[in-house]
């Protein structure tokens, strides 16, 4: 019975030919118990069910409300009305599922972002969430074919561990211990050697570490799963939960790295465009629409698709931590106290410097290299001047960073002494030091948040309505 059923996108896509079809899909709205407009998720654009008058009786036509799904059988006609070549006459039409319009809290109007997040289990059936959530997709099946177009072994590491790959201690901890009376030690600390693992765990911040051990092994590994951080931060920018793309490679330095982090965001733009411009000509709509509400001085000087096309056809710009700074230090911005933020060396950059580079000095995607040690973690591999770490971020217009890595430092005593520096016990990590002391390589890696990612790409102001159903500070709804 449904299999038989074409999708709505495939329907408009075709030419009238009087064919026999079977259409299922939700009421967006209902005109002059007449006219249906019908949308099954598949595109943004409805196909009209148009019913003839006497078809339905009285019951079933006040049954046809917004949100309501149908199953209609009918004829595919050539459109009479703009913007569709084809509807569909309706031979008959029954309801699958009714829906109360007056309880039903998606009417057919325009919606606050803010109001849809209250509602993100209905918020997909709206045609901003339908296009972001297209395009997500897209952009999923797009890092798979990349890494695997090019060799890549997909690792799947854990998400429950016992490391904390940044060092931040920002991690939710998993146990099966009573939380009113946990067993303690002496000297009253909590005894883990009861909890469920042995030991104390928690949620992954990261499965480079483990990735590390994979590219030591298959040479280029990628993974793509869920990460966890407990950071308290309300903005639109971070997640508690959140997706994360980490590919390392062995036999690769800093340079190899960036060239792989460019040609792999180039990549997922270029596939989104080719398979989604539906979506992104909707959502470049929808963002000029939102932009021409804000002041002049704040409006972005480009559209969503000219921002891609821009971020596609040219190279990455590329720069030293030491030039960013002085770019900002004799920027106006910072003359005229414009951060708020300070700048000097040794600072880890806010986003509104990230942005600056991008946004209004560069005009384009950065890559900032050479890092100052300090601020950075135990693995990088430290250059030679003893002061900074062959680290990469890539900055994108809009959001800042979007890409964090690094050239692994595959030199034992340099990463033991760093470790030793950092208070990272080498006795816990003693297999990931098994990999500098059998076969170390040259490696390097990086991380890809995939929410931002998505952000880029659709547009989005707030990295809560790219994910499914986001997880913040004091929100853990659905």
């Amino acid at each position: 019975m449904f299999n038989t059923r074409t999708k709505i996108k495939a329907l408009l896509q075709s030419e009238p030919t009087g064919q026999e079809v079977i259409v299922m899909g939700w009421v967006r709205t209902f005109r002059n118990n007449q006219f249906i407009a019908l949308n099954d998720g598949s595109t943004n654009h409805n196909i009209q069910i148009v019913v003839e008058l006497g078809l339905l009786d009285e019951a079933t036509l006040k049954r046809i409300t917004t949100g309501a799904s149908l199953k209609v059988i009918g004829e595919v006609v050539p459109s009479l009305g703009k913007g569709q070549k084809v509807e569909v006459k309706a031979k008959t039409v029954e309801i699958l599922g009714d829906s109360d319009a007056e309880k039903y809290p998606l009417q057919p109007k325009k919606h606050s972002l803010e109001f849809l997040r209250e509602i993100a289990h209905l918020r997909f059936r709206t045609n901003t969430f339908g296009a972001v959530f297209r395009i997500r997709h897209s952009l999923a099946f797009a890092v798979h074919q990349f890494f695997n177009e090019k060799g890549f072994v997909y690792l799947h590491t854990p998400i429950i561990t016992s490391s904390d790959a940044e060092g931040a201690g920002e991690m939710f901890r998993v146990t099966t211990l009573p939380l009113e009376n946990p067993p303690l030690n002496e000297d009253g600390s909590i005894n883990y050697k009861e909890d469920f693992f042995g030991k104390s765990t928690n949620l992954t911040v990261s499965g480079q570490l483990e990735g590390e051990l994979g590219a030591m092994a298959f040479s280029e590994i990628y993974t793509f799963g869920p990460t966890f951080r407990a950071e308290n931060s309300n903005t639109t920018r971070h997640l508690a939960e959140f997706w994360m793309i980490e590919p390392e490679m062995a036999f690769y330095d800093i340079e190899d790295n960036m060239n792989l982090a460019e040609a792999f965001i180039k990549y997922l733009i270029r596939y989104a465009m080719e398979h989604n411009m539906e979506d992104l000509e909707f959502l470049d709509q929808r963002l000029a629409e939102e932009e021409k509400q804000k002041p002049q001085a704040e409006r972005t000087e480009m559209g969503l698709l000219e921002k891609l096309r821009f971020v596609v056809d040219n190279d990455f710009e590329r720069i030293t931590y030491t030039e960013a700074i002085n770019i900002l230090l004799d920027s106006p911005a910072y003359k005229k106290k414009k951060f708020k933020y300070e700048v000097s060396w040794g600072i880890d950059m806010q986003s509104e410097h990230e942005r600056y580079l991008v946004e209004k000095h560069f005009k384009k995607p950065v890559i900032v290299t050479g890092y100052p040690a300090a601020i950075k973690a135990f693995y990088m591999r430290m250059n030679e001047d003893g002061k900074t770490v062959a680290a990469m971020d890539i900055l994108a217009p809009g959001i800042g960073e979007i890409v964090g890595g690094s050239q692994r430092e595959e030199r034992l005593d340099r990463l033991e002494q760093r470790m030793r520096d950092m208070h990272i016990p080498a006795e816990e990590m003693s297999w990931y030091l098994d990999t500098r002391r059998f076969g170390t390589v040259p490696h390097a890696g990086f991380g890809l948040g995939f929410e931002r990612m998505v952000q880029f790409v659709t547009g989005m102001g707030n990295i809560r309505d790219v994910i499914a159903f986001a997880r913040t500070p004091q929100n853990c709804e659905f």
